[in-house]
């Protein structure tokens, strides 16, 4: 496995951004929301995912898809944030008028428009998959399903009943100044916790282990049993944290987490679930994306743990964005080019690995000529280096 880390440089290039998404970000699927987010017909969510404006909606049939959301008459964005477009989406610029299926059905002014067929301009679906009960799209229709993708960890997000959850304070975003890398190294580095995060760290301690499950994906967790530190939120989390009777018992106390390649995360604990992604808004620019969600629970200790678990995290979150920030700008300097690895860093030598076996213009630690990335990476594949 991987001695060294990626190089410094494929953290801050936007030719090598570009070649990312054209070889696994773009056909990657990109979690959007829950179906409980977008419950009734109308209901939608939207998302820029790698410059495109999408949006997914709640059919009136109760079905759910994803389309581009830009109106086409003249490219207008049709919807913002979230929320309930009633019976029509209509475009704000001109008022035409789309079902939320996606049929055009209204055009002011129809009879200046010669030979205008309605049915050739409805909006422009994208790939759209439920899964676990949660609402996935992609941009490019190559790749495996969502329970493809989700295979390596099925097992345990079947224990957690995902498909009954609704959301409990609505979906978040995080810009973070990185490079998409470095929120996804950080989330799969497991030996910062003791220092970087004291309020973690105690509540998971020493039982806080990694696993490579290979294919880039990865497997942190810890049991809550034994509180070291000065930790409040953690000694009190420790005390009410109440019986989940559908766990298994080796579950009933464990922080799960699971990033799935390239850039998808999923934290499973005993009184909610959470999913994060790490999207890329530049080289150097990041937008996490979070949502917390639970089973109806009316117990005062349930309602107790879960704000400390979100109070707890919310803590952890501002801890790595300081961290992740850092390590950019340090990426920056033309002292660094890459650095060592150690034998326990098991799942950041993975995901090196993986992503150097993809793209394998990632092995040179030295920069390589602007305008020339994408094609020395072509010859390497082609060369048999991946």
């Amino acid at each position: 496995m991987s001695t060294q880390t990626l190089p410094a440089w494929i953290y801050q290039s936007e030719e090598f951004l570009q070649l990312e998404r054209a070889h696994f970000l773009e056909n990657a699927w990109t979690l959007v929301c829950h179906v409980s987010d977008i419950p009734n017909p109308g209901d939608y969510q939207t998302i820029t995912l790698y410059d495109e404006p999408l949006f997914v909606i709640r059919t009136d049939s109760g079905g759910i898809q994803g389309f581009y959301n830009l109106c086409r008459h003249r490219a207008a964005r049709l919807l913002d944030g979230a929320g309930n477009c009633g019976s029509r989406i209509l475009c704000p610029y001109h008022a035409w008028g789309y079902e939320p299926s996606g049929e055009l059905t209204w055009v002011p002014f129809e009879d200046q428009y010669a030979d205008l067929d309605k049915s050739e301009h409805a909006l422009v679906a994208v790939d759209t998959e439920v899964h676990f009960g949660f609402v996935f799209v992609r941009t490019q229709s190559e790749g495996e399903s969502v329970a493809e993708t989700l295979r390596p960890i099925a097992d345990e997000l079947a224990l957690y009943r995902l498909e009954e959850v609704v959301p409990l304070d609505g979906l978040s975003e995080r810009l973070t100044r990185c490079n998409w890398k470095n929120g996804t190294d950080n989330y799969v580095d497991a030996l910062h916790v003791k220092l970087a995060h004291p309020g973690l760290n105690s509540l998971l301690n020493t039982t806080y282990t990694l696993e490579d499950l290979g294919d880039g994906h990865s497997c942190l967790q810890g049991q809550v049993e034994n509180i070291v530190g000065r930790s409040e939120i953690a000694k009190r989390y420790h005390e009410v944290l109440p019986d989940v009777d559908f766990l298994p018992d080796n579950y009933k106390r464990r922080w799960l987490y699971f990033m799935i390649w390239p850039n998808l995360a999923f934290n499973l604990y005993p009184d909610q679930v959470e999913f994060m992604q790490f999207l890329p808004i530049d080289a150097t620019h990041t937008l996490i994306r979070f949502g917390n969600y639970a089973l109806p629970d009316a117990r005062p200790a349930m309602a107790e743990a879960r704000q400390l678990n979100l109070d707890l995290n919310s803590q952890v979150g501002d801890e790595d964005t300081d961290l992740i920030e850092r390590v950019q700008v340090g990426m920056a300097s033309g002292s660094y080019h890459a650095g060592p690895l150690g034998e326990n860093e098991v799942c950041l030598r993975a995901f090196a690995d993986h992503l150097r076996a993809l793209l394998p213009v990632a092995q040179r630690t030295q920069a390589p000529e602007a305008g020339t990335i994408a094609t020395l990476n072509r010859n390497a594949l082609k060369d048999g280096h991946s």
